[in-house]
């Protein structure tokens, strides 16, 4: 009786957020579409955040579900590997457009500040991405591995722009035919990452993070020391005399040293950073380096 409960509530729950919107649904009206007393919808749920949570786990769970039984489904079919990565976009797309409002539109809500619902989020976001990471390696092998990070990144946006194009009927295409459009892409993509050798950008893991799931002190610390090191190399390579490059190398250290302590001096950083300013060939790295600096929040420029 209670799990007969709990879905009703839910299914009802859906209806009404995509209807309403989630500011104007309120418990008082999905109790009335459920025939239900408030306190009866509180008592499964204490409040509207943890509703929509719930609906979020139950979608997600849907779609992981039916997404593995797909792939039971399509290997007894002995179908080649892109063949099976364009049904899965197009399974994906598909499902997704059904459920935009708890698959994509929540992240304006005021729910992703709610640590249970974040928790899940993440959850969420990690079984996704190792499920898009086990379709582009079943689909290209070994090749592809260290381009992951990035033919994953590539994926993700391609198809949050036409998914948002075809909610807001911008677009009327079939999610086969967009799902073959998008492979075909991808195929074009990834086959030029790896006949040409490119070097990668993204790491596979650092698809797993973003605002509101950001990364950790270390790893930030890691990638500003990497930044540095690549600061440092395109001074060399500028067409300079020696004495200017080593004054410039000289500054790059002390810039560097000064940032690896537990508390920089900022007026110290500043100076260097200005000073490297100065030289228009470095100014496009030094707006990325105080970039970076103010996201780690070790410098306010």
């Amino acid at each position: 009786m209670e799990q007969f409960k709990r879905r009703q509530i839910i299914d009802t729950a859906m209806h009404i957020f995509k209807e309403k919107g989630y500011f104007a649904a309120s418990m008082q009206d999905i109790a009335e579409a459920c025939g239900m007393a408030k306190a009866s919808i509180y008592k499964v749920f204490p409040s509207k955040e943890d509703l929509f949570t719930g609906i979020f786990v139950d979608v997600h769970k849907t779609l992981f579900e039916d997404a593995a039984a797909l792939d039971r489904s399509l290997r007894l079919e002995e179908l080649p590997p892109k063949e099976i990565l364009r049904r899965k976009i197009a399974f994906q797309l598909q499902f997704m457009l059904e459920n935009y409002f708890f698959t994509s539109e929540f992240k304006n809500l005021p729910i992703v500040s709610n640590e249970s619902f974040l928790m899940e989020w993440r959850k969420k976001r990690a079984t996704l991405l190792t499920m898009h990471h086990d379709c582009f390696t079943e689909a290209y092998g070994g090749p592809i591995i260290p381009y992951l990070g990035d033919t994953v990144a590539i994926f993700r946006g391609i198809m949050k722009e036409y998914l948002s194009h075809t909610v807001q009927a911008i677009i009327a295409v079939p999610m086969g035919d967009l799902a073959g459009f998008i492979a075909d892409r991808m195929d074009t993509v990834i086959g030029d990452m790896i006949a040409s050798g490119a070097k990668p950008i993204l790491k596979a893991s650092s698809a797993y993070f973003n605002d509101i799931n950001p990364l950790d002190e270390d790893t930030r610390q890691t990638n500003l020391g990497e930044f540095l090191t690549f600061f440092a190399g395109k001074i060399r390579e500028l067409p300079q005399p020696d004495r200017i490059r080593d004054e410039q190398l000289e500054v790059m250290g002390l810039l560097q040293r000064e940032l690896e302590q537990s508390a920089p001096n900022s007026t110290l950083v500043r100076v260097y950073i200005t000073f490297l300013d100065a030289v228009s060939d470095l100014r496009p790295y030094v707006h990325q380096l105080s970039f970076i600096l103010n996201r780690l929040g070790a410098q306010k420029l």
